[in-house]
């Protein structure tokens, strides 16, 4: 399955535990400033009612959320937020897109470039490997008890859905970038979603065979991962379970 690879369920399953809570607050906190520059009503404004929904099912609290809302609204603090994107190649020559939000530019690029460097990679210029990747829309549907395996593929599949993936807990979804809205109000009616939001999904996968390498690599996102600045990682690389086993 495009973009959903057994380092992505095993990322899944570590990453909810070795996210610091703080950094998943501060995030959503940002994009929510963001979202709000043009019109603070959810209602009014599609794109903030998605970023509210996303921070309500990674639990962030609705005093975080009314907080977040009302700084945007008194002093226009979205404004000084910045969108940032970087493309860079990991060690062993892997794809990876940094995304990152900011309200101090240099020092964003300053952080991801001394992280990249130091742990062996390259920064890249504008375009270097955006081109590998291309926009989906990406959910987890999570699994009810005594669910039916069959009947929820297939409210998946009549959602729209252009493919799916079971995890232990839940199912990971993804559509295409301007079907998101729609797959995502359908399910909704019915079943649980959280994560709902685009993603880069890479065309092609990069398979990392050597354990050694493989933890390299996973040190090199982990890295690049605690900074502050940064809210999503994206690469082409592809781990099976039996190397992160043994890693």
């Amino acid at each position: 399955m495009a973009g959903h690879s057994k380092w992505h369920n095993i990322q899944h399953r570590k990453g909810a535990q070795d996210r610091a809570r703080s950094k998943i607050f501060s995030k959503h906190s940002k994009l929510i400033t963001i979202a709000a520059r043009g019109n603070p009503d959810p209602e009014q404004n599609p794109a903030l009612k998605a970023v509210i929904s996303n921070a309500k099912s990674d639990n962030v609290p609705n005093d975080n959320i009314s907080r977040a809302l009302k700084k945007a609204m008194s002093d226009k603090s979205g404004d000084d937020y910045h969108e940032l994107s970087y493309e860079v190649y990991a060690p062993g020559g892997v794809a990876v897109i940094i995304d990152a939000l900011s309200d101090n530019v240099n020092r964003t690029f300053t952080n991801v470039r001394t992280i990249v460097t130091k742990r062996g990679g390259n920064m890249g210029a504008s375009g270097a490997v955006s081109w590998m990747f291309h926009d989906k829309g990406n959910m987890e549907l999570i699994l009810p008890d005594g669910f039916d395996k069959d009947d929820i593929e297939m409210a998946i599949i009549e959602a729209g859905a252009e493919d799916l993936e079971f995890g232990e807990d839940r199912v990971f979804i993804t559509t295409a970038f301007s079907d998101l809205g729609a797959v995502r109000d359908e399910l909704m009616k019915k079943y649980t979603l959280e994560g709902i939001k685009t993603v880069k999904v890479p065309e092609n996968e990069v398979a990392i065979t050597d354990a050694a390498a493989a933890q390299k690599f996973l040190d090199f996102i982990a890295a690049i991962e605690e900074d502050e600045d940064v809210s999503d990682v994206y690469h082409n690389a592809e781990i099976s379970e039996e190397i992160l086993k043994n890693i």
